[in-house]
């Protein structure tokens, strides 16, 4: 057999499922807990930063969720579906009649015209056409609206077979109401679904976003953190981590294997973030392909990964940046705390030391605000601030030789 015949199993793409999924028991099992509710007092909300796994662990809830007898339906909550409150509800309009229409059917008698008057029914699956009849035909706004058909299809679902329904929404943070045009989508979502679920219908929220996003729910309805059980997916820890890497290669076929210290050095390079785990492990197993091939030694071409990762995944964010901002963002990556969080107050006493033309307390302010609407900072609770990409710090800190780091 070729040494080239086995395929690379690491998969680093966005929301790529990865070929072995490491160290989220927990959180699967905080998933099957919500799943044996009756009346629905709890959902849920799953955040982190980018490349943590969030959109595969909820890919990962599917399949258990339909082994308990729920619907599933799942979606990205793109920019446009926030852009009005129609757009919402022709998004969740959209997502009952793809589960709805296999299972249920809406029947109508009528006389059919002969010799003799005979009586016949007509059965026709509930799509998307005769839910937006019913969502247009109901009187009121469209919180009104949505309601009615909610309530409207749990009626007629077969009881016996279906538990309830999950509506799951990816990449949530980007749901947000527009005061100055009078509309509220995600005020909107949230009422609906509150609603409904106090009526003893058991459809259930699952939304997936970065840590902006259970700040959203509660500014939008102060009740949503009553609402939701929050669920902050962290890094893998080390074992994990090594799972992740090791099981891949078991396969007998696999003529690549993992040394301890590739192993050590891609928990270095990546500190248990899945995406970086898939990247870094797809690009060593690339690397040591073709120097086996070329009957060389295999090592790890570490200074190669760390320029690539560089240019595809930071480099694009870092380029946002004014240069009094990058600035900033220089004196938070040299914060002890940089990695888990920080305050004003630090960074203006770093900023002291470190730079000719230190910021004062409002001009951190008014530059953190800015830099949170980039993505590239994130307000994780009171007065305290967090970098929102994954070993950011890092990169930051490559940018700037001459500190010697």
């Amino acid at each position: 057999m070729s040494q080239l015949s086995y395929h690379n199993p690491f998969r680093p793409g966005a929301g790529h499922m990865p070929p072995y999924l490491a160290g989220r028991n927990v959180e699967q099992e905080e998933m099957r807990r919500l799943l044996q509710q009756t009346v629905i007092t709890e959902n849920m909300v799953l955040t982190g930063l980018r490349g943590v796994g969030k959109t595969v662990l909820l890919e990962t809830f599917k399949p258990l969720a339909i082994q308990s007898g729920w619907l599933w339906a799942n979606a990205d909550l793109s920019e446009s579906v926030s852009v009005t409150e129609e757009a919402l509800a022709i998004r969740i309009l959209t997502d009952i009649a793809l589960f709805a229409a296999p299972l249920l059917v809406r029947e109508e008698k009528q006389v059919a015209l002969g010799f003799t008057s005979e009586e016949r029914v007509i059965r026709q699956p509930l799509n998307f056409s005769i839910l937006k009849q019913y969502y247009d035909s109901t009187p009121g706004l469209v919180a009104d609206k949505l309601k009615a058909v909610l309530e409207f299809v749990w009626e007629l679902l077969p009881k016996h077979v279906v538990k309830g329904a999950v509506f799951a929404y990816d990449e949530a943070q980007n749901m947000t109401d527009h005061a100055a045009r009078n509309q509220y989508p995600l005020s909107v979502l949230l009422e609906v679904f509150q609603s409904i679920q106090r009526k003893g219908v058991p459809f259930m929220l699952v939304m997936t976003g970065l840590p902006t996003l259970f700040p959203k729910l509660v500014e939008a309805r102060t009740y949503a953190e009553r609402m939701f059980h929050i669920v902050f997916l962290k890094p893998l820890d080390e074992e994990a981590t090594k799972e992740a890497i090791l099981k891949p290669v078991e396969d007998t076929r696999c003529q690549i294997k993992f040394s301890s210290e590739a192993v050590d050095a891609v928990w270095s390079l990546s500190r248990g973030y899945p995406h970086f785990i898939q990247f870094v492990c797809k690009e060593i197993f690339d690397a040591w392909l073709i120097k086996i091939a070329n009957n060389e030694v295999p090592s790890i071409p570490q200074d190669e990964i760390i320029l690539k990762l560089d240019t595809n995944f930071f480099s694009g964010r870092w380029a946002k940046a004014t240069d009094r901002q990058r600035d900033l963002l220089h004196v938070v990556s040299s914060l002890d705390g940089c990695d888990s969080e920080f305050t004003v107050q630090e960074v203006v006493a770093q900023s002291k030391r470190a730079l000719s033309k230190p910021f004062t307390s409002s001009h951190v302010n008014q530059m953190l605000m800015v830099l949170i609407d980039l993505g590239l900072i994130y307000k994780n609770r009171f007065g305290r601030y967090s970098l929102a990409v994954p070993l950011m710090s890092g990169f930051i800190r490559r940018q700037y030789p001459e500190d010697g780091n």
